[in-house]
């Protein structure tokens, strides 16, 4: 535990000095319609380590990077902007101080947390370039749904409880790896996606056909028809694979194939009746992506209308 950084006294406290005047400064700026950016503290002069100091700053460059990104791209609600931006910067920074400072059966957790926190950043940055005119603070998805909460919740207990009870279950990095490269291969075919569907693409699914809102079959649309959530499944079970929870994979496999399955009948009937015969071609043509998830039903409305998405 003496390797274990992240738990000495002193360190936490200077953090959390550093964390809470960081944050009175942020308040303070924006009651004052200032440029809101965060404090250069001269850490320095505190007793830190060289790779303690090094990864502090490296914190702190992180969550203002994330924080000015954020701010250029959306000039609405910026006190808003700023608390989710600093936080997920600034939780990206933590992942590497624990994944550089932490014994190996920890490790695994800091790689988790940078891909967790890394994915809620870029959809917000994706939606931002690709679709700003429906970008909101949403966007972030860190308030996606209790389910979804829920769901990492559970994996944080899990992952805790086995790495005090068992740890030597947490020593099989290379299952870790396998994890972290699903995880980059779905983030970047999700991403990939939303660029490529441009203004296309919404994180709530459309109800109502909109002028500008077109078929999108080339790119990684001509490899499955729902990249976006082919990418999102497998790197919800990459986090998994990573943090090495042997009842976390199964349940993340089963309950997010069941929900993509449910998702995907509600999105194919809405296709269905925005494009007709276009997409019933396309569909031919293309597989969903999703594994033994292929076999649709769909009736086209006479209205062309179709039922709420929630």
């Amino acid at each position: 535990m003496k390797k274990f950084l992240i738990f000495n006294k002193d360190i936490v406290l200077k953090k959390f000095y550093l964390s809470s005047k960081a944050f009175i400064l942020i308040r303070s700026r924006y009651k004052n319609n200032d440029i809101i950016k965060l404090i250069q503290f001269r850490i320095e002069k505190l007793t830190f380590t060289k790779l303690e100091l090094t990864i502090i700053k490296i914190l702190f460059h992180m969550s203002n990077f994330c924080l000015r990104l954020s701010l250029l791209v959306h000039k609405k609600k910026e006190l808003q902007i700023v608390i989710r931006a600093a936080f997920l910067g600034t939780v990206f920074s933590i992942g590497i101080y624990i994944s550089v400072t932490c014994p190996r059966n920890w490790v695994i957790f800091g790689w988790y947390i940078c891909v967790l926190s890394f994915f809620h950043y870029s959809e917000y940055l994706s939606i931002a370039v690709t679709n700003p005119g429906t970008l909101t603070i949403d966007a972030f998805m860190l308030n996606h749904s209790f389910a979804y909460g829920v769901a990492a919740s559970a994996s944080w207990m899990e992952f805790f409880f086995e790495n005090y009870m068992i740890p030597k279950v947490k020593d099989h990095i290379y299952i870790s790896i396998i994890g972290l490269i699903l995880c980059i291969m779905g983030e970047v075919l999700r991403k990939l996606a939303m660029f490529t569907a441009n203004t296309n693409f919404n994180h709530i699914v459309q109800t109502v056909k909109e002028r500008d809102h077109v078929l999108v079959t080339h790119g990684v649309y001509g490899l499955c028809r729902h990249p976006s959530y082919v990418g999102w499944f497998y790197w919800s079970i990459g986090t998994q694979l990573i943090l090495v929870n042997p009842v976390c994979i199964v349940i993340y496999a089963v309950v997010s194939w069941l929900f993509f399955k449910n998702r995907l009948l509600i999105e194919e009937d809405a296709l269905m009746n925005f494009f007709g015969n276009d997409y019933v071609e396309y569909k031919m043509k293309v597989h969903s992506g999703l594994p033994f998830n292929d076999d649709y039903r769909i009736e086209k409305k006479k209205d062309k209308t179709c039922r709420r998405i929630v």
